[in-house]
C-alpha cells in the first residue's frame, strides 16, 4: 500500500516504461479516442519531441513512448492476419514478453487495445463460424490467439479488454459450442513450463460469453434448439442456458482463473430479467453445496467459486429480486464463516466478507445521506482556482457539516435497520481483526459502504466500535484494519470533523506503531495504513476544517518510519490544503525516490527539512526519544549521525536539553537505549566541537566513572564505546591521566576482541586518541605501547594478533620514529604464511599487510627526504617491505572457508601500489634535489643518467616483478581478484599525479590494458583474450602462465572454456608477433610450461591444473607433430616424480593422457613415455589401472612401432581381455608380459622381494596425502 499511496500523491506519479521516465499528471484525462489507429498517431508522435509532453494529451504521450515496441507488435499482428490466424509460437512469446513489462502500468497499453484485440477476436469468430466449434483444427488455430488476448487481460484487466469483443446476437450459440469443446479437452500444462493455451482459451471464451449474454432479447428467442423442437408448453429452462450453467458450475471448483471468469458469466446471466427460474434454481444449488461443504480441497475451491459468484450476483443484481434470497444466503454465509475450511483459506474469508457486505447493502435502501461531509470542490484544479477567502470557506463548511436536527430526527425515525445488517456489521468489524490483509481491506471497504446508508447515530456507533480496535491489547492486525476503516470513512465523507478530537490521537499513535518481536519488529503495515488515513484526510476535507489537524499531523508525517507512504500523504495535504509551512520546498526535497534510501532520508532529507524551525524540534525529539532506543542497531547508528547533523541549527538545544537527556540514558539498563545514547552523545560532542563549542572537563569523567561500557551489552557496546572515544578525542575534550589510562585500556581490550567490527572501531579510536592524549606523555609511554603491540603480534590468540597489526599501523610518526625498524621487520614477517605455519591465520596476515603500508606511509610523510635517516627508511622499504609484499602476493592458503589467501593477495596488491608511489615520489624529489645541488656547485659534464641511476630506488627489476606479480592475479580464477588486479595496473600505468617509470614493455602493456572504463574485466570473455598476449613477452610470460593454468585447468566449467579458448586463439592468431624474433608461440609456451612444472614441483595446486592444461592443448592438436621432442622429454622428466606415489586421481588421469599422447608420436620420446605408461598397469588403484590400459590400447592402435609386429595382436589381446580392475597381482603379471613384448622387461620389472617394502612405502605416503581429495576424485570419475 505504501507504493500505491505514493503513486497517487499530489504532484503526480512517475512511472518507468521501457527505461524511459514518463511523468503522468494525476488530473490528466484518459478519455482519448482508444479506437484510433496507433500507427497513424505514432507517426505524428515520432515527429514531436519529449519536451512537448506537457502540452500533449495523455494518449499522445503514452503512444510516443510505446512507439518502438508498437511497430514490433503491429508487424506480428499483420503476419497473423495475413496467415489467416496461424501464429508462430515465437511471435506469441515475443508479444507476451513485451506486454508483461507493463504489468504495473497497464493503462499505458489502453490506447492500443482495440488495434490488438479487435483483429484477433474477429479471427476467433470467423474461424469458429468457418470450421465449426467441434473441430480440433479450430482449437489449434485459436489457442495462440487466446494466449495473446489473455495476456492483455492480466495486464489491463478484463473490463478494458472485453469492450472490443464482437457481440452480435448470432455469435451466442457458436460461442457456447466453442466453450463446450474447450471444456471437453484435457489440460496438458500441469508439468510444462510453457502454456499450451487450454486455460487461456477457456478464459477468453467465458469473457466473450460475458458480453454476449447481455443481448437485449429473450435468450429463448435466439436458441435454435427451441425453434426446432416440438414442445407444447416449453421447458422451464432453455437448453442453451442449461449448457452454460453446467459448464460454469464445473469451473467453479477450478483453482485457476476460470473460476473467476465463470462467476462473472453466471452473474451476468442469472441477473437477466428473463432468468427468474434459473436464478432460483442456482440459489438452491449454491445453498445446498455450501451447507454440505467438507475439508476436501475440491470442496474448498468449489466453496470459493460459489461465494465469489454470489458476491458478483449481489453486486449487479436487481434489489427486488435479491431481497428474497437474503435470509438464506446470510445464514449460509454465517455457517461457512465458522467452518475449518474458512479458517484455513484467506481467499474464502475475503469473498465471504465481500458477499456479506453486499447482502447488507441489498437489505438497506439506497440513499445518499444528507449528513455526509462534502468538500467544496473535489478537483485539485478547482481548488487552486477558487478564492482563498477564509470566511467563505468557513461558512461553506458550516453548511455542510451542520445538520438540521428535525431532518436528523426524521432520518432516524424513517430508518429501520434490519437485524441482519447489525449482524453483518459485527462480522465486518471482526474481519478488521483478521490475520490477512486482503480480508481486512475488504472488510474496511464494506464498513465504509454500509455506513454511508446508516443514520448519523448509527454511524457514530460504528466509529466507536472501530476506535476500540486501537486499544493496547489488540494486535497489529486490528490496528491495521482500524486504520483502513477510518480511511474509507474519511474518503467517503462519513467521518465528520466533530469526531477529529477522538480520531487524530489514534492516528498519531498508529503513525508510530512499532512493536518488537524477537530479532525484528512489526508495524510497518500499520504505519503505512495510518499514512493512508492522512492521505484521505487531505483529499476529503477543506483547509478550514483541516487547519488545526494539520498542525498535529505534519511533524508526525515527517518523522514516521514508513517514509514513502508518509511522503505521499504529506504531498497530498500540501497540494490540497496549503497550510503546511514551507510545504512546497519540503515536497520537492522529500519526494518518493529521495526517500527510497533510509540513509539518504536520515542524513540528507531530514537535515534539509530540519532547517525550518517548525520541524527541527519535532525531528530532534523523535530521534532522541524513539530512534536512538530503536531495536535495530543500524537505525540507532543512523539516528546518532542524524542528531549530530541537526546540531548546526540550534546549538543551545543540543548542549543543554539533548546532552542532559542523553548522558543519563548511557546508564540505562536497556541495552538498545544505552547503545544509542552512547553513540549519540559522542557524535553530538564531536559536532559541537567542530562548531566551536568548548566543553567543560566534567562530561567524560562522569560517563567514564559510570563505566557505561561494562556489564551487559557485550559486543554491541564495545563498538559504541570505541566510537565515543574517537569522538571525544577529535573534539579534544580535556581528560585527567586516570581517565586516559582507563580509556586506553578499554581500546586495548577491544583490539583483542575476535569481532572484526569491534577491532576496526577500536583502531579508528586509537588513531585519534593517541595523537590527542598520549603523544605529549613522553617516550616511556610510547615505548610501552609499541612493545605491547609488538608482543601481541606473537600472541597465541589470533584476534590479538589481528588487532595488534592494525594498531601498529595507526601509531603517529612521533611513536614510530622511536622503533621504526623493529616495527617494520615484525610486520614484514607477520605478512607471510611461513611466519606461523602451524597456525596460519589469514586475517592476521591481511591486517599485517595493511598495518605495514600504513606505517610506511606515516614515516615517509613526515621524514626529511634528504636526510640520512630518510634514506635508511626508503632503503629499508625497498629491500624489506617490497619483498615481503611480493611474498604476500603469493599467498594461496586454503581453509574450510575456501581461498582465504585471496584476502592477503588483495591487500598485498593495494599495498604494492601504494609502496610504488612512495618510492617513485621519493625518486622524483631526490632527482630534483641532486640536480639543484649539482647546478649550485657549477660542476661540468654532468651525466643526467648517472644522476637518475644514483637516485633511483624504484628500478626496472622491481617494476618487472610488480607488473608480473599483479598480472598473474589478473588471469587467475577469482573474478573479484582479476578485476582488482587490472584496476591496480591501470592506476599504476595512468596515474596523473605520479608517473611510474622503468616498466618494461610499457607500450605492450598499455595496449592490453587501455585507459577505458567500459571494459568488464571480471568477465572472463573480456579479460583472458587480452592478457594471454602477455605470453609473448618473456619477462612476464612465466608468471602470467603460472596463473593462467589455474583457470585453464580448473574445475569451473565456464572459466575453463573462456580461458582455454583465449589461449588456443592466441596460439592460432597469426597477427600476434612474438617479442623474441625467430621463436614461434608454441615453442615459447612449451618452454614456459616446463618452467612452471619445474618451479612448482610437487605443488599440486599448480601442477595438477598445468597437466590438465597440457592435456587439453594436446587434445586440440597443439604440440603434436615434429619439432617438439625437447618438450616431450621435459614433460616425461617432470611426470616421473609428480606421478610417483601420488593418490590424486585428477593428476594421475591427466598424466596418463599426456603419456598416451606422447607415446603416440613416432620420435624417440614415444618409447620412453610408453615405458612409463606401462608401469601404471600395476597401480594399486583399480581405476588407474583401467585408465592406463585404455591409454595403452589407444597408443598401440596409433603407433605400431612400439611393439614388434609379431607381438602386436597378442599385446592387444592381453589388454582387451584382462580385467584390470580385478586382482592387482594378476594385473601385474599381465603388465610383465607386455613389458617383455615391448622389450622393457629388465627395465620395468620389480623384484618380488621389494614388494613388501613398496607396499609399506605406499602406506606411509597415503597417510601424508589429502585423502579426501583423492577419494572424491575417484568417486567422481567412477560416476557414483
Amino acid at each position: 500500500m505504501e507504493e500505491a499511496s505514493a503513486a497517487t500523491g499530489a504532484g503526480g506519479a512517475t512511472i518507468l516504461t521501457s527505461g524511459i521516465p514518463v511523468s503522468v499528471s494525476c488530473t490528466a484525462s484518459a478519455d482519448g479516442d482508444a479506437s484510433a489507429d496507433p500507427t497513424a498517431t505514432a507517426a505524428a508522435a515520432a515527429a514531436s519531441t519529449v519536451g512537448d509532453d506537457e502540452h500533449d494529451s495523455k494518449e499522445v504521450v503514452l503512444r510516443r513512448y510505446f512507439l518502438h515496441e508498437w511497430e514490433i507488435v503491429s508487424d506480428i499482428l499483420r503476419r497473423i492476419v495475413d496467415a489467416g490466424g496461424f501464429a508462430e509460437p515465437a511471435d506469441v512469446q515475443r508479444i507476451r514478453s513485451i506486454m508483461d513489462k507493463y504489468q504495473e502500468e497497464g493503462q499505458l497499453l489502453e490506447p492500443y487495445l482495440e488495434s490488438i484485440i479487435s483483429p484477433l477476436m474477429l479471427l476467433v469468430r470467423s474461424k469458429t463460424m468457418e470450421l465449426g466449434a467441434g473441430t480440433d483444427e479450430l482449437l489449434d488455430i485459436i489457442k495462440p490467439l487466446c494466449i495473446i488476448i489473455y495476456t492483455l487481460v492480466t495486464v489491463c484487466g478484463y473490463k478494458s479488454v472485453i469492450k472490443f469483443f464482437p457481440h452480435q446476437v448470432s455469435d451466442l450459440e457458436p460461442a457456447v459450442a466453442l466453450l463446450e469443446k474447450c471444456h471437453k479437452m484435457s489440460s496438458a500444462t500441469a508439468l510444462r513450463q510453457e502454456s499450451t493455451g487450454e486455460m487461456e482459451t477457456k478464459c477468453v471464451v467465458l469473457l466473450w460469453l460475458y458480453i454476449l449474454v447481455l443481448i437485449p432479447f429473450d435468450i429463448s428467442s435466439v436458441d435454435t434448439s427451441i425453434a426446432t423442437a416440438d414442445h407444447v408448453d416449453g421447458p422451464e429452462t432453455v437448453p442453451l442456458v442449461t449448457r452454460i450453467l453446467d459448464i460454469c458450475k464445473d469451473y467453479l471448483c477450478s483453482s485457476g482463473p476460470m473460476r473467476r471468469m465463470s462467476g462473472l458469466l453466471l452473474a451476468r446471466l442469472l441477473t437477466r430479467p428473463d432468468m427468474p427460474k434459473v436464478f432460483s434454481s442456482f440459489m438452491e444449488w449454491a445453498q445446498r453445496i455450501l451447507l454440505s461443504v467438507t475439508d476436501d480441497f475440491v470442496d474448498q475451491f468449489r466453496s470459493i467459486g460459489i461465494v465469489e459468484a454470489l458476491a458478483s450476483i449481489f453486486k449487479i443484481g436487481n434489489r427486488r429480486v435479491l431481497c428474497d434470497a437474503v435470509p438464506g444466503i446470510w445464514n449460509n454465509c454465517s455457517v461457512v464463516m465458522k467452518t475449518n475450511i474458512a479458517s484455513r483459506s484467506s481467499l474464502l474469508r475475503k469473498f465471504l466478507v465481500k458477499l456479506a457486505q453486499r447482502v447488507a447493502l441489498i437489505s438497506l435502501p439506497p440513499r445518499s445521506p444528507s449528513w455526509r461531509y462534502q468538500s467544496i470542490s473535489s478537483s485539485l484544479g478547482a481548488n487552486l482556482s477558487t478564492s482563498t477567502d477564509g470566511s467563505w470557506t468557513s461558512s461553506g463548511s458550516a453548511q455542510q457539516v451542520n445538520i438540521d436536527q428535525t431532518d436528523k430526527s426524521s432520518l432516524e425515525e424513517d430508518m429501520d435497520v434490519p437485524e441482519i445488517v447489525e449482524e453483518i456489521i459485527d462480522l465486518l468489524l471482526t474481519g478488521l481483526r483478521d490475520s490477512d490483509t486482503i480480508v481486512r481491506w475488504s472488510a474496511a471497504k464494506g464498513v465504509g459502504r454500509i455506513t454511508a446508508r446508516l443514520t448519523p447515530a448509527l454511524s457514530e456507533e460504528v466509529l466507536s466500535s472501530i476506535l476500540q480496535l486501537f486499544s493496547p491489547g489488540e494486535g497489529d492486525g486490528s490496528w491495521h484494519g482500524g486504520c483502513l476503516a477510518l480511511a474509507e470513512l474519511a474518503r467517503r465523507g462519513l467521518l465528520l470533523p466533530s469526531s477529529f478530537p477522538d480520531v487524530i490521537p489514534v492516528i498519531i499513535k498508529a503513525l508510530h506503531y512499532d512493536v518488537r518481536r524477537g530479532p525484528h519488529s512489526i508495524g510497518s503495515h500499520v504505519r503505512d495504513a495510518a499514512a493512508y488515513v492522512c492521505w484521505a484526510f487531505g483529499r476529503a476535507y477543506t483547509n478550514f476544517d483541516m487547519k488545526a489537524v494539520l498542525q498535529q499531523l505534519a511533524p508526525h508525517l515527517l518523522t514516521v518510519n514508513c517514509r514513502r507512504a508518509a511522503s505521499a500523504a504529506f504531498q497530498e495535504n500540501v497540494g490540497r490544503q496549503g497550510n503546511f509551512p514551507h510545504g512546497i520546498d519540503i515536497v520537492n526535497a522529500a519526494d518518493y525516490f529521495a526517500l527510497a534510501s533510509r540513509s539518504n532520508s536520515y542524513l540528507n532529507v531530514a537535515v534539509f527539512v530540519a532547517q525550518y524551525k517548525e520541524y527541527l524540534h519535532p525531528f530532534a525529539e523523535e530521534l532522541l526519544c524513539n530512534k536512538i532506543s530503536h531495536w535495530e542497531r543500524s537505525l540507532r547508528e543512523l539516528a546518532a549521525q542524524a542528531l549530530s547533523m541537526l546540531v548546526q541549527y540550534d546549538m543551545d538545544y543540543f548542549t543543554g536539553y539533548a546532552l542532559e537527556k542523553l548522558v543519563p540514558c548511557t546508564l540505562s539498563s536497556d541495552l538498545c537505549t544505552r547503545h544509542g545514547a552512547t553513540l549519540a552523545a559522542g557524535e553530538i560532542a564531536l559536532k559541537l566541537y567542530q562548531l566551536g563549542f568548548t566543553f567543560t572537563t566534567g562530561i567524560v569523567p562522569a560517563i567514564e566513572k559510570a563505566r557505561l561500557y561494562r556489564g551487559k551489552g557485550g559486543e554491541i557496546m564495545r563498538s559504541a564505546v570505541s566510537r565515543f572515544i574517537a569522538c571525544i578525542s577529535m573534539a579534544g575534550i580535556s581528560l585527567n591521566e586516570k581517565t586516559k589510562r582507563s580509556l586506553l585500556e578499554t581500546l586495548n581490550e577491544n583490539l583483542r576482541h575476535p569481532n572484526a567490527q569491534i577491532q576496526c572501531a577500536a583502531v579508528d579510536a586509537l588513531k585519534h586518541f593517541i595523537p590527542t592524549y598520549l603523544v605529549s606523555s613522553g617516550e616511556k609511554i610510547a615505548n610501552d605501547i609499541i612493545a605491547k603491540y609488538l608482543t601481541l603480534l606473537d600472541d597465541p590468540n589470533v584476534a590479538a594478533r589481528r588487532g595488534a597489526a592494525l594498531a601498529l599501523g595507526t601509531l603517529p610518526y612521533e611513536f614510530l620514529v622511536l622503533k621504526w625498524m623493529p616495527i617494520i621487520s615484525k610486520l614484514c614477517s607477520s605478512c607471510t604464511i611461513e611466519h606461523k605455519p602451524d597456525d596460519p591465520d589469514a586475517e592476521a596476515r591481511v591486517n599485517s599487510v595493511r598495518g605495514l603500508i600504513l606505517v610506511c606511509e606515516t614515516l615517509t610523510a613526515s621524514v626529511e627526504h634528504n636526510s640520512s635517516f630518510g634514506d635508511c627508511i626508503y632503503s629499508y622499504i625497498k629491500d624489506k617491505v617490497i619483498q615481503a609484499l611480493f611474498r604476500a602476493l603469493d599467498d594461496y592458503a586454503v581453509d574450510n572457508r575456501g581461498d582465504v589467501g585471496s584476502w592477503v593477495r588483495e591487500a598485498a596488491m593495494d599495498a604494492l601500489e601504494r609502496c610504488t608511489f612512495i618510492l617513485c615520489k621519493r625518486d622524483n624529489i631526490a632527482v630534483r634535489i641532486t640536480q639543484v645541488a649539482e647546478h649550485e656547485s657549477e660542476s661540468i659534464d654532468i651525466d643526467a643518467n648517472a644522476v637518475n641511476t644514483r637516485c633511483q630506488l624504484f628500478d626496472s627489476s622491481i617494476a618487472q616483478d610488480l607488473v608480473a606479480g599483479i598480472a598473474k592475479q589478473a588471469v587467475e580464477k577469482i573474478d573479484k581478484i582479476r578485476e582488482i588486479a587490472v584496476k591496480t595496473l591501470k592506476r599504476i600505468f595512468y596515474n596523473q599525479e605520479q608517473f611510474i617509470p622503468s616498466i618494461p614493455y610499457r607500450e605492450v602493456l598499455e595496449q592490453i590494458i587501455p585507459n577505458r572504463s567500459d571494459l568488464e574485466w571480471a568477465v572472463p570473455a573480456v579479460s583472458y583474450p587480452r592478457f594471454v598476449k602477455l605470453l609473448q613477452v618473456s619477462c612476464y610470460s612465466k608468471p602470467v602462465l603460472s596463473g593462467l593454468v589455474i583457470s585453464t585447468g580448473g574445475l569451473q566449467e565456464s572459466l575453463r572454456k573462456a580461458s582455454t579458448s583465449a589461449l588456443v586463439d592466441y596460439l592460432q592468431d597469426s597477427d600476434i608477433n612474438t617479442i623474441d624474433e625467430g621463436k614461434n608461440r608454441e615453442y615459447l609456451l612449451s618452454c614456459d610450461l616446463l618452467w612452471v612444472l619445474e618451479h612448482y614441483q610437487k605443488c599440486d595446486r599448480v601442477v595438477t591444473p598445468t597437466l590438465k592444461t597440457v592435456e587439453t592443448l594436446l587434445s586440440k592438436k597443439v604440440f603434436l607433430g615434429e619439432g617438439h621432442s625437447e618438450f616431450y622429454s621435459g614433460l616425461i622428466k617432470s611426470l616421473g616424480p609428480e606421478l610417483k606415489g601420488s593418490k590424486d586421481f585428477a593428476k594421475l588421469s591427466a598424466g596418463l593422457s599426456i603419456l598416451g599422447y606422447i607415446s603416440s608420436q613416432s620420435d624417440g620420446s614415444g618409447s620412453k613415455a610408453f615405458s612409463q605408461l606401462l608401469t601404471f598397469l600395476g597401480h594399486r588403484y583399480p581405476k588407474i589401472r583401467k585408465a592406463a590400459a585404455d591409454q595403452v590400447y589407444l597408443v598401440l592402435l596409433q603407433n605400431d612401432s612400439l611393439i614388434a609386429a609379431e607381438n602386436m595382436d597378442k599385446a592387444q589381446e592381453v589388454i582387451a581381455e584382462t580385467c584390470w580392475e580385478g586382482d592387482v597381482e594378476e594385473a601385474r603379471r599381465k603388465r610383465s608380459e607386455l613389458n617383455e613384448m615391448a622389450g622393457f622387461g629388465a627395465t620395468t620389472s620389480q623384484k618380488p622381494g621389494n614388494e613388501e617394502t613398496r607396499r609399506k612405502t605406499d602406506e606411509r605416503n597415503a597417510a601424508s596425502t589429502d585423502e579426501n581429495k583423492s577419494y572424491s576424485s575417484l568417486v567422481d570419475f567412477s560416476g557414483y
